[in-house]
């Protein structure tokens, strides 16, 4: 098995019960109020994460500036994510949010060069009209 797989599986699984647990969240707490919580879940994993690692990060200015730039967006994305489920369907949010992939593949392709297949591409176009179909 590839190094890549077992860890992608668990991203799969954990954003699975993320994309589900905001909405009863937000049957309890406002938007506004939930998302200060999550990120104190966060600040939770990211204290255990320094310790096991002996408090010895890696320290880079582009990285950090990276890092620091992807917990914004995390952050951003996960409060629109619980707007939208405080007053929408979660079935139809989590389909509609769930095909951020497909922003990720598009900026990978014209800013990293990575290449996609015919079949690759198939398969997006697939997820998009599978998601139109679901939202209709």
């Amino acid at each position: 098995m590839q190094g890549w797989i077992l860890p992608t599986l668990g991203a799969l699984v954990v954003w699975g019960f993320w994309g589900f647990i905001p909405k009863l969240t937000t049957t309890y707490l406002q938007p506004k109020s939930a998302i200060v919580y999550e990120v104190v879940g966060a600040l939770i994993l990211g204290i255990i994460v320094l310790v096991s690692s002996r408090f010895q990060l890696d320290v880079h200015p582009k990285g950090i500036a990276f890092a620091i730039t992807t917990g914004m967006l995390g952050f951003l994305g996960a409060f629109c994510f619980l707007m939208a489920v405080s007053k929408g369907p979660v079935t139809l949010v989590a389909t509609m949010s769930a095909l951020y992939p497909v922003i990720s593949i598009l900026l990978a392709v014209f800013i990293l060069h990575e290449s996609v297949t015919l079949q690759q591409s198939v398969g997006i176009a697939l997820a998009i009209l599978a998601m139109i179909l679901v939202t209709a």
